[in-house]
């Protein structure tokens, strides 16, 4: 249930749908990574009709059973960010060099400019607690991700030191 979240991931699929909407799209293949994979996947299970095909990357189903970061990715996923641009940009550096996949290579250069882009773009701690907020409160999609009958990939990135890709399994 929603609780306290001021949104939920099936909002956010909503607004997908309504940007669809807007550019008179009416299905398409929905690609997300993380956050965006457990939108994609609610997307999917509340409008099928509307698409075409999912890809799933470094996501999981929302049951707490699966997909689990490991602690020392936990810790850098929840800790205060830092308040610095050189200071945030490292840590950023130091994220994705965590959750990253060791079979493709880390191109720190571009990492480290788009991570400075977002620095100076403006960093919301409150938004980032909303967000965490509505992937808690959404729930376990697993039984709506059951019925679905559409191509979908799981991305076998995956499979990656920072924690378990227990999630990926789980949402194939």
């Amino acid at each position: 249930g929603r609780g306290e979240a001021p949104y939920l991931l099936r909002d956010m699929a909503a607004d997908t749908f309504g940007l669809m909407d807007h550019l008179g799209i009416e299905s398409a293949h929905l690609v997300g990574a993380s956050m965006g994979g457990m939108i994609v996947q609610a997307a999917a299970i509340e409008q099928p009709g509307r698409v075409r095909s999912i890809s799933s990357i470094m996501s999981t189903t929302g049951s707490r059973r699966v997909g689990h970061p490991s602690y020392r990715t936990f810790g850098l996923l929840l800790g205060s960010p830092p308040r610095e641009r050189e200071a945030a940009i490292e840590r950023v550096i130091k994220t994705f060099r965590t959750i990253g996949s060791p079979g493709y290579p880390f191109e720190e250069e571009r990492v480290r400019e788009i991570a400075g882009h977002s620095f100076d773009r403006g960093h919301s701690e409150a938004g980032i607690a909303r967000q965490l907020h509505a992937i808690t409160a959404s729930g376990d999609r697993t039984p709506g991700l059951r019925k679905l009958g559409l191509p979908a990939l799981v991305d076998p990135r995956q499979e990656r030191p920072a924690g378990q890709s227990s999630g990926g399994r789980a949402t194939a």
